[in-house]
């Protein structure tokens, strides 16, 4: 899931981590009272939200950072941790005692103390109750086995974490973890349905009532009418003040309008009627023509983080009722190091960066990006494959695949070389991007036939129904750059992200010949040692030899990292846009001009 990725709650997805939220606005007059006093801004979305339960939410179409904050928060601009609900925290000296005092005063939007109760009671009942499946308990799970940290309350203000040995990404991780209120959902979580779950994963999902959903963020809830928008409204107890004892945020109304079309989204910000646009390489060079007349600018905010990426279903379980996931003759081929090789010697990825991207953007080899620290460079040993149709028929040969007297490829068996390339439809150079992967597969002889659906379905196949071929997609986890573990839900085999191999999740049936590969085994081992090592040198080392593993064995191909931009009216301010935490990480201080 780049799979882009939302601030300071976010998830990945990066998926796309590999898929992020887009910004815009709606014409003024659509919304405001007849006063015309209500100071807002309208977001817009490319899908509904499919649930106001953060728990359990694995969509990055949601409102969750709008209305929820954790612990701590990190500064996307210094990337350093700061305080969130969290007045402060200190650690032991052997790391594995980790003490946090709340700020004094808080409450939820309901009125409600915010305590330490709270606390306790996301961590141990919802994020580590293993009754729940949620993909927060990743950022908790220590190494590969099921180790977690247990979590105690001191006293109304304070809680204290015990870790069963150091964990360095800890506090980078639970950053990401908001904290949701005992008082609303603890009777959810301890009842249990006819089936034997806890109720809790029926509770607040997007039919509730505005009203009950109760949130301790900049912003609570409204409205929600579905296929149209989402209002939010200014919390009244939320904690954070400014520089003069002002409370936060000082914009009065949020709309977070769902608009399925790229293309109606430039057109309404073009008109005037928008605030805020993501722009895309396609379309930065007109909007950069306009951008005075337009009254706006455009933020760079560089190269996006996370990776763009094509792989194979290398699953080779069978469901429930004895049913392969993937057909074992697609099986075979994706499991086949030349081939998944071969493939990516025939993506032309310097065509696709100059053609879709503009130029705008640079030819990814790693997963870890290239402003990280923890990169690895070609230079210092990292395997790429330059563009070489040639040399990937050469290498299907010498496997055992054959051409027939149309040139198109077959196996040992005869069968002719075919799949689906899977690719979400809200993002216009994503699809793109599979249509040229569909041309250059079919000049090695691979026929390809593209699956364009909503991302929401996307994320079923991918992780749940496990039923897809190819996909063309994208992961990101904002702050992996500072603190690659965070992907690690992707990477090792446990990861509830693990969608090119996904193992069992909480809640599921049985899988019937799961395998898992050496080569993903050596992974598991780096990710467990780089929580382990506090030693900056050897981390280096060890996330330097899993960017190694990746590029020799291909599980994912990376593609072309593009430049991240953000069109912004001028009206608002102050906009501290960075690539790692989007353009609104910051929402709670903007201000309208004049306003």
């Amino acid at each position: 899931m780049v799979a882009t990725v939302f601030r300071p709650l976010k998830l990945v997805v990066a998926l796309a981590v590999s898929c992020c939220l887009l910004l815009a606005g709606c014409h003024k007059s659509n919304f405001q009272t007849s006063s015309a006093q209500v100071s807002q801004v309208v977001l817009v979305s490319l899908s509904d939200p499919p649930s106001f339960n953060y728990a359990i939410n694995d969509s990055p179409y949601s409102i969750f950072p709008f209305i929820y904050r954790g612990l701590i928060n990190e500064n996307a601009l210094t990337n350093k941790l700061e305080p969130g609900l969290a007045e402060n925290w200190s650690i032991s000296s052997d790391r594995q005692r980790i003490t946090f005092t709340l700020k004094q005063g808080l409450k939820w939007s309901d009125g409600k103390p915010l305590t330490a109760d709270d606390i306790v009671f996301t961590y141990r009942d919802i994020y580590l109750n293993k009754k729940i499946p949620t993909v927060w308990r990743d950022f908790l799970r220590i190494g590969n086995k099921e180790a977690f940290p247990t979590v105690k309350k001191l006293n109304d203000q304070q809680i204290e974490f015990t870790l069963p040995e150091p964990f360095a990404p800890f506090l980078r991780n639970i950053e990401r973890l908001a904290i949701l209120p005992a008082h609303a959902l603890r009777s959810s979580v301890l009842r249990s349905d006819a089936n034997g779950n806890p109720e809790f994963l029926s509770t607040w999902g997007t039919n509730t009532p505005p009203e009950k959903i109760i949130s301790n963020g900049p912003y609570q809830i409204e409205s929600y009418t579905p296929s149209e928008r989402v209002v939010l409204r200014r919390n009244p107890h939320y904690w954070r003040q400014d520089a003069r004892g002002n409370q936060l945020p000082y914009i009065e109304r949020i709309v977070w309008q769902i608009i399925s079309s790229t293309d109606n989204q430039l057109l309404k910000f073009r008109s005037g009627e928008l605030d805020n646009l993501n722009v895309t390489p396609s379309v930065f060079g007109l909007l950069k023509k306009e951008e005075k007349r337009g009254k706006y600018t455009i933020y760079n905010g560089g190269l996006s983080g996370g990776f763009a990426f094509v792989g194979f279903n290398l699953n080779q379980a069978r469901n429930a009722k004895g049913q392969p996931f993937v057909s074992p003759i697609k099986s075979r081929w994706f499991n086949n190091l030349a081939f998944r090789q071969a493939v990516a010697y025939a993506i032309n990825r310097k065509r696709m960066k100059t053609n879709i991207y503009q130029g705008l953007g640079e030819v990814q080899h790693s997963p870890i990006a290239v402003q990280s620290p923890y990169y690895l460079s070609p230079a210092a040993g990292l395997k790429v494959y330059d563009y070489n149709p040639r040399q990937a028929k050469q290498m299907l040969l010498e496997t055992g695949f054959k051409y027939n007297s149309q040139k198109e490829l077959i196996d040992w068996d005869g069968n002719r070389v075919q799949f689906n390339l899977l690719v979400k439809s809200e993002d216009r150079s994503r699809v793109d991007a599979a249509v040229q992967i569909q041309q250059d597969l079919s000049q090695i002889g691979i026929k390809t036939a593209l699956q364009v659906v909503n991302f929401n379905v996307v994320l079923r196949k991918l992780l749940s129904h496990r039923d897809w071929d190819c996909y063309v997609g994208a992961f990101g986890v904002p702050g992996a750059d500072v603190e690659p573990n965070l992907v690690s839900l992707f990477w090792t085999s446990q990861g509830s992200f693990h969608q090119f191999n996904q193992g069992i999740q909480a809640g599921e049936p049985p899988l019937k010949g799961w395998v898992i590969s050496d080569w993903e085994r050596e992974i598991d081992s780096l990710f467990s040692a780089g929580i382990k090592e506090l030693d900056e040198n050897k981390r280096k080392a060890i996330y330097g030899k899993f960017q190694k593993i990746v590029a020799e064995q291909l599980p994912v191909f990376c593609l072309v990292n593009p430049m991240s931009f953000q069109a912004v009216r001028d009206r608002i301010e102050p906009i501290k846009y960075s690539s790692l935490g989007s353009v609104f990480w910051n929402i709670d201080e903007w201000k309208i001009a004049n306003e």
